[in-house]
C-alpha cells in the first residue's frame, strides 16, 4: 500500500489488487464445493433420514443468521497491536480448512443418529470459522482505502477470483463423487476435499500476508459499546435503504440459480451447462465494466443501472419465444455483475458516514447485521419455487414413476419462467427503486469523503503522539 498525502485517499497496486482477490478464491473454492456437495453427500451417499436433514438445517440457518452480527461487533470492538481484522482471518483459516475436512468423514455405516450429530456438529463448527473470515474480508475493504475507484478495483479482483471458485465449486464434486457401483469408495471424494481445505486455507493466509491494517483505526478508536453501536446501526438511513436493495439481490440469486435446472429441463431442454455459460459468461465480462459505469454514474447509479439491466433481461424471459430465452438471461447476467461488484462499496460508503456519527470505523456491524437481515431471502427464494410450482401443476419425477416428465403442462412452464423470471424481474427492479432513497450521492457525498479524510489525518496525527 502506497503512502499519500493526508488529504488524498490511499492508492492501491495493482499487484496488491490481485493479492486481494486471491483470498477470494480460497473462500468461494471451499464454500461452493461445500454447497454443491452437502445435500447430496449426507442424503444419496450416508443415506441420512430427510427428517434429520431438516432438523440439522433448521438449526444450522437459526446460527448461520445471529452469528454475522455477533462476529461483526465482537472484530470491530478488537484492540490488538497486530489488529482487529488479520489477526482472525489468518488464525481461522487453518481451523476453516479443519473443519471443512471433518464435513466429509462422517461414519458411513452409522446410525441416523450417529450421521446427523457428525453433520450438525461439523456443519456449525464450520459455519462459525467461515463467517469470521468472510465478515472479516468484506470489513477490511472499507478500511483500507476511502477511494470509491480503489475500492471498486479491489472488488472487481474479489469478484473476478470468487466467480472461478464458484465454478470450480461445481466442477470438483463431480470429478471425484463416487459413481454407481456396488460399494462405493468415499476416499478420492475425501482426498480431494484435503486438497480444496489446505489449498484455500493457504489462499487465505496469502492474502493477510500482503494486506496490512492502518494501526489508526484499531488503537486510536476506542470500542462503541453494544447498545450505543445497535442504534447508531439501525437508525442510518443509508444502511437500511440499501440492506432493503441487497435483501431484493439476494432473493434474486437465489432464484435465478435455482431455477436455471428448470430453465434447462423443462422450458428449453437443453444441457444445464450450456445454460449456465449464458449466465456467468456475461457476469464475468461485466465485473470489469462496472468500474466505467461507476466513473461516469457514481456508484448508487452504476448499481441501479445495473439492476434495471438486470431485471429486463428477467422480465423478458417470460414473454419471448423459447429460442431467445439464453440471450435474455445473458443480460440479465450483465446486470448481476453490478451487485456482485459494487455492493461492498455501497457498504464502504454507509461505513464511512457511520465514521462521522460515531468517531470510530464499524464495518465488522453493517456487514454483520446486513447478513443477519439479507439472509431470509435465500429462505424465502427456497419456499417460493415449490410453491409456485405445486401452484401450476408442475409434474414431478416422482409423480412420473421417478422419470422426468418432460411435456409438462403449459401452466407448469409459465410456473417455471415466473420463478426464474418474472419474480426476480420485479424484486431487481424494486431494488432500484428503493435506491433512489439511499442519500450518500452527489454534494453530500462528496461532503462526505472530504470530512472523512480530515478525521482520518487527525487520527494519524494522533496515533503519531502516541508513539
Amino acid at each position: 500500500m502506497s503512502s499519500n498525502a493526508v488529504s488524498a485517499p490511499v492508492k492501491l497496486s495493482k499487484s496488491y489488487k490481485v493479492v486481494w482477490g486471491v483470498a477470494a478464491l480460497g473462500t468461494q473454492l471451499i464454500s461452493g464445493v461445500y454447497g454443491a456437495l452437502l445435500p447430496i453427500f449426507y442424503q444419496d451417499y450416508l443415506g441420512l433420514a430427510a427428517r434429520w436433514i431438516a432438523l440439522a438445517s433448521a438449526i444450522y440457518a437459526i446460527w448461520n443468521a445471529i452469528n454475522d452480527p455477533l462476529f461483526g461487533y465482537i472484530t470491530d470492538s478488537t484492540r490488538s497491536r497486530r489488529g482487529r481484522r488479520i489477526p482472525y482471518m489468518r488464525y481461522t483459516a487453518p481451523f476453516l480448512a479443519l473443519t471443512f475436512i471433518l464435513v466429509w468423514l462422517a461414519p458411513p455405516k452409522a446410525s441416523d443418529q450417529t450421521i446427523f450429530i457428525w453433520m450438525l456438529v461439523s456443519m456449525l463448527l464450520y459455519d462459525t470459522c467461515y463467517t469470521i473470515i468472510g465478515l472479516v474480508y468484506s470489513a477490511l475493504l472499507p478500511e483500507v482505502t476511502e477511494s470509491d475507484a480503489e475500492r471498486n478495483g479491489l472488488q472487481v479482483s474479489a469478484s473476478l477470483f470468487g466467480m472461478i471458485g464458484m465454478l470450480l465449486g461445481f466442477i470438483i464434486p463431480d470429478l471425484f463423487r463416487p459413481k454407481v457401483g456396488a460399494s462405493p469408495s468415499f476416499f478420492p471424494l475425501q482426498m480431494a476435499m484435503v486438497v480444496v481445505a489446505i489449498t484455500s486455507m493457504l489462499l487465505i493466509i496469502a492474502t493477510t500476508l500482503r494486506v496490512k491494517e492502518r494501526p489508526e483505526f484499531h488503537r486510536v478508536d476506542k470500542p462503541v459499546a453494544l447498545r450505543r453501536a445497535m442504534r447508531l446501526t439501525f437508525t442510518s438511513r443509508s444502511f437500511l435503504v440499501l440492506v432493503a436493495a441487497n435483501f431484493m439481490s439476494i432473493l434474486v440469486s437465489s432464484l435465478v440459480v435455482g431455477s436455471v435446472f428448470y430453465l434447462a429441463d423443462y422450458v428449453l431442454q437443453i444441457n444445464t451447462m450450456i445454460l449456465l455459460a449464458f449466465l456467468f459468461i456475461p457476469i464475468l465480462a461485466g465485473i470489469p465494466v462496472t468500474q466505467l459505469i461507476r466513473a461516469r454514474l457514481g456508484v448508487v447509479g452504476a448499481q441501479q443501472l445495473f439492476l434495471v439491466i438486470a431485471g429486463i433481461g428477467l422480465l423478458l424471459v417470460v414473454v419471448v419465444p423459447r429460442p431467445l430465452i439464453p440471450i435474455c438471461l445473458a443480460l440479465a447476467g450483465f446486470g448481476l455483475a453490478g451487485p456482485q461488484t459494487l455492493t461492498n462499496v455501497l457498504f464502504a460508503q454507509v461505513a464511512d458516514e457511520d465514521e462521522l456519527r460515531s468517531g470510530v470505523r464499524r464495518e465488522g456491524a453493517f456487514f454483520g447485521i446486513n447478513a443477519l437481515i439479507t439472509k431470509p431471502a435465500q429462505s424465502v427464494a427456497l419456499a417460493l419455487s415449490p410453491f409456485i410450482l405445486e401452484l401450476t401443476s408442475f409434474v414431478t419425477r416422482e409423480q412420473n414413476l421417478g422419470r422426468m416428465f418432460l411435456d409438462q403442462p403449459a401452466s407448469a412452464i409459465m410456473g417455471i419462467k415466473v420463478i426464474a423470471g418474472l419474480v426476480p424481474g420485479v424484486a431487481m427492479l424494486l431494488g432500484a427503486l428503493i435506491l433512489t432513497r439511499y442519500p450518500l450521492r452527489g454534494a453530500y457525498l462528496e461532503q462526505v469523503k472530504e470530512s472523512v479524510l480530515d478525521l482520518h489525518a487527525k487520527k494519524r496525527y494522533q496515533l503519531q503522539n502516541m508513539e
